[in-house]
């Protein structure tokens, strides 16, 4: 917890100075009650002292004080909430290496599995699309607020072919712009558009509107190996303002049987990588169906929610005045009057 003026907890100096002071004058009451009276008298006396219940009422106020005493303060928490809007592309290699066997069943059940898995845990608030590459990146599922679409488009993904890691970049980058004018809202946070949906014709547009936050989750096994490099497509993620995060698929021993013969499909670490700190994304690496649950469990934690400061003051000011009615009303109860 933060404060926007921290010197006003300085408030709760005098409050808990009277707190000492409170417990100062009940020790002197005791010594001066045994000093003129005997126990014995004390008992028939008052027989019935309230004990704990003149504390009560006093070490309610008390409490009610420091509430209003940290609530002037201005006290901030940091609370966890979904985006309002969101896109998210998931890209997932399906070319032939991704029926590799090192992940039972094979790659690219496993993976299609957990994408289904991801999309179905993200906000209800991020919309999500689907690109599928292999020798070329096709577009299967245009971005969408329509979760059983886009689970239908992962689960029938077949795989064939070679990598067009590069490919599936530029596709998925293309996606987020069109989706963005669509919506109205230009990649760098402008408005799009005069029809009602965009600013009017003289007008300045909001500068302080935000862009949709968009993501690439893009999933390989393999090296690229057709199409445009992975390099040269970094590019257009940062005009579309797209950080790729890039998971490295499988095993480093993994295989696929060709005519008979087995061939080597290991994952290119280092491609992945750099696409993903070239676009202020993050790189992980994922050797089974267990890690790759995990690893999209990460990612929707920070694409799909936002880290948000939240002022608490109205909760404490409520906690006070509660604090202090009860303190009232117990007084008025047990003593017939006021704290």
């Amino acid at each position: 917890m933060t404060f926007t003026d921290p010197l006003i907890l300085l408030a709760l100096v005098p409050v808990a100075a009277l707190a000492l002071a409170y417990v100062l004058m009940q020790r002197r009451r005791t010594r001066y009650a045994v000093r003129f009276a005997t126990l014995p008298m004390l008992d028939r006396v008052a027989p019935a002292r309230p004990r704990w219940r003149r504390h009560l009422a006093t070490g309610l106020v008390l409490l009610a004080l420091g509430a209003f005493a940290t609530a002037a303060a201005g006290p901030e928490m940091r609370l966890r909430v979904p985006y309002e809007r969101a896109t998210v592309i998931v890209a997932i290699d399906v070319s032939g290496s991704m029926q590799a066997q090192d992940v039972p069943p094979d790659r690219l059940t496993a993976a299609k599995e957990a994408a289904v898995q991801f999309v179905r845990e993200l906000p209800g608030t991020v919309q999500v699309g689907v690109v599928a590459f292999a020798e070329d990146a096709e577009l299967v599922a245009p971005v969408t607020a329509d979760r059983a679409l886009v689970e239908s488009s992962i689960q029938t993904l077949q795989s064939d072919g070679g990598t067009a890691i590069g490919e599936a970049v530029f596709a998925s980058a293309a996606e987020v712009v069109r989706q963005a004018a669509t919506s109205g809202t230009t990649s760098d946070g402008g408005t799009a558009g005069t029809d009602g949906a965009g600013a009017a014709p003289g007008t300045e547009e909001d500068p302080a509107a935000d862009p949709v936050p968009a993501r690439l989750v893009l999933l390989s096994d393999g090296f690229n190996t057709a199409g445009r490099s992975p390099a040269d497509s970094v590019q257009a993620a940062l005009d579309a303002q797209m950080p790729v995060s890039t998971i490295a698929y499988g095993t480093p021993g993994g295989v696929i049987g060709n005519g008979g013969r087995s061939q080597s499909a290991p994952a290119d670490d280092d491609t992945l990588r750099m696409l993903a700190e070239e676009t202020e994304g993050h790189f992980y690496r994922a050797e089974s169906g267990a890690e790759l649950d995990q690893v999209y469990e990460d990612i929707g934690s920070a694409i799909g929610w936002r880290t948000e400061t939240t002022l608490v003051t109205t909760p404490l000011v409520l906690l006070g005045l509660a604090l202090a009615l009860t303190a009232t009303a117990l007084s008025l109860r047990w003593f017939s009057r006021l704290v």
